[in-house]
């Protein structure tokens, strides 16, 4: 095999600088199957995946850390590699003798699982949490066991619960500390006070002796010395994240759990988190991953029922923009799932995870495998990561990711305000007698023509104003905050097209199209031969609240093509400013 050449991060990694380097990529991605043009139904899309990874156009992302990846690239069989496949492989044999009573399944899954193991072993070119995946499918496919650990998760977290419940938890958590507080201000004292709380229940969430091994912490007063210890990294990260001199009044906050019985803590903590105005939403697990807390385990568990309260579970995987921050704004704790039953993976996550990510001001991960995935990944992230974990020598660590400074987080406030000022202009010009005509055309439904679908716009736009008097026409092309993407500009136009100033809606025809060209003096391009506005996914969407709107002002008109000719597109394509495609039904392979 050729030499592939040398890289010191995962961030230096980029297609199309290297011809061996592009083909061992591409293989990579394909065998880990995390390829979205090869796999599109299960894996993100690149728009997506920008939700929560800078990335540029050429970039590679690979879901590990990068001293793992450095040893796949490699293609040798490390010791630490081969301890972490074997480690996947003994997870593998416990589940199995302790949950298949039938000799003959336990052998056929043993037999599938080392012809598996066999092969990562003489080609080390799986990710070992992938290798997991693969084992843990053959598992519950041949078992018929959906979730072999249910009744240990439900212990855990009845164990944490009973221990929270205990008179000597509140004598820990609340107990004063021997220091005397500085009180340079009674919202200061405040703040320190809830460090203090924060702090203790993040140690608490991090002892798993407390769902394991009862015996050792219950009434030891050593245990409680130890999480009323001072934590200075910890009281330092959080009070620069979100103190009163931090800036911050309320963050969205997702946060992601690590284990069962960790996560009762975890809870008591999130509402900790709400009582200082912060808004939180939950992501767990989509299907059974060994002790990861999953969406439907409230279903089977009192103790975790108990714990989440009165939280609103999301079960829409595809939620959009609009929906998430309506539930955000109505909910101050979200359950949703992340879309996967595995270690975290960026390319797997479902579309409202992707979107909670990137409506958030701070990710919590907590656990040692999201701080190796997030923290020890070089890549640059849209957002804040805060790592809470122990590490492997029993040490509690914090550990926080500074968002990627090429990243301009685009807020609610900042699109209702654009969308608020078109709306004052709009009331402005009706108030002045003039018409108000909202002009819905193609801007990037078709890949790589977005520059010139603005200008075919604005072609025709100009040319509708010097046509009509007394008309105020807004076109969509003329308003644009740089670090928008699709997601924000549909948020943006829906909340200007409800207001309800709208007297016209006119929706871009072929013949619109043919004239921006004539006036252009270009012939019209082959991209463009016969398209309208019934192309676009957006116009679509835009046809639907026109219909709508019409029905509560029945004075409004709508001009262009028949409504029945768009809805044949009604999938928006996520992040992006042009369309998922139309299934073809009639083709299969």
């Amino acid at each position: 095999m050729s030499k592939l050449p040398d890289f010191f991060s995962v961030r230096e990694l980029r297609y199309g600088r290297d011809p061996y380097l592009d083909a061992w990529l591409l293989h990579f991605m394909t065998e880990n199957n995390i390829e979205p043009n090869v796999n599109p139904a299960e894996n993100a899309q690149q728009e997506q995946l920008r939700f929560m990874v800078d990335l540029d156009d050429d970039q590679v992302f690979v879901p590990c850390s990068d001293e793992m990846f450095e040893n796949l690239l490699h293609t040798r069989l490390s010791t630490t590699l081969r301890d972490e496949y074997r480690e996947k492989w003994r997870l593998l044999v416990h589940l199995v003798r302790i949950n298949i009573k039938d000799r003959y399944t336990r052998r056929k899954i043993f037999g599938l699982s080392r012809h598996k193991v066999a092969q990562v072993l003489h080609a080390p070119f799986l990710i070992p949490s992938r290798f997991l995946k693969q084992l843990l499918t053959i598992f519950m496919a041949m078992s018929g066991v959906h979730d072999p650990q249910r009744t240990e998760k439900r212990l855990a977290n009845k164990r944490a619960q009973d221990f929270m419940t205990r008179p000597a938890m509140n004598q820990c958590l609340y107990a004063c500390p021997d220091s005397t507080l500085g009180c340079s201000s009674i919202q200061n004292l405040r703040w320190e006070l809830d460090l203090l709380e924060l702090a203790r229940l993040c140690r608490l969430s991090l002892r798993s002796t407390i769902w394991e091994n009862q015996a050792a912490v219950w009434d030891n007063p050593a245990f409680f010395d130890e999480i009323c210890t001072p934590w200075p990294e910890f009281a330092e990260v959080m009070t620069r994240v979100m103190g009163p001199g931090s800036g911050q009044k309320s963050l969205k906050i997702l946060f992601l759990p690590a284990s069962s019985g960790e996560i009762i803590f975890d809870l008591r903590f999130i509402h900790v988190l709400i009582r200082l105005g912060h808004k939180v939403i939950l992501a767990m697990k989509e299907g059974f991953c060994l002790d990861n807390p999953v969406i439907w385990d409230v279903e089977h568990d009192s103790a975790l029922g108990s714990a989440l309260g009165e939280a609103r579970f999301i079960e829409n995987s595809r939620m959009s923009k609009n929906d998430l921050l309506r539930a955000q704004r109505e909910n101050p704790l979200i359950v949703i799932s992340d879309g996967t039953r595995e270690r975290l993976n960026l390319w797997r996550t479902s579309v409202t995870f992707a979107r909670s990510w990137k409506e958030a001001d701070l990710v919590i991960a907590k656990g040692f495998a999201n701080h190796r995935r997030l923290v020890k990944n070089s890549h640059l992230f849209t957002r804040d990561i805060l790592c809470l974990y122990r590490d492997l020598e029993g040490n509690d660590k914090v550990r926080f990711k500074e968002k990627s400074p090429r990243v301009t987080k685009i807020t609610e406030s900042q699109v209702v305000a654009q969308a608020d000022s078109i709306i004052a202009r709009m009331r402005s010009a009706r108030t002045m007698g003039n018409q108000v005509m909202f002009y819905s055309a193609i801007i990037g439904s078709i890949p790589g023509q977005t520059k010139v679908a603005l200008r075919v716009v604005n072609t025709f736009v100009s040319h509708l104003r010097a046509k009509h008097a007394n008309l105020m026409i807004i076109n969509p092309a003329e308003h644009f905050m740089e670090g928008m993407d699709g997601d924000d500009l549909m948020y943006m136009w829906e909340r200007v097209q409800r207001s309800g100033f709208i007297d016209v809606w006119r929706f871009q025809t072929v013949g619109d199209i043919e004239t921006s060209f004539e006036l252009m003096g270009e012939p019209v391009p082959a991209e463009w031969h016969g398209k309208d506005a019934t192309f676009s996914t957006g116009c679509t969407k835009e046809m639907n609240i026109a219909l709508d709107m019409q029905g509560k002002h029945p004075e409004m008109q709508i001009i262009g093509p028949e409504p029945k000719r768009f809805f044949r597109r009604m999938e928006y394509g996520v992040g992006k400013y042009f369309d998922a495609r139309i299934p073809d039904k009639g083709r299969g392979l």
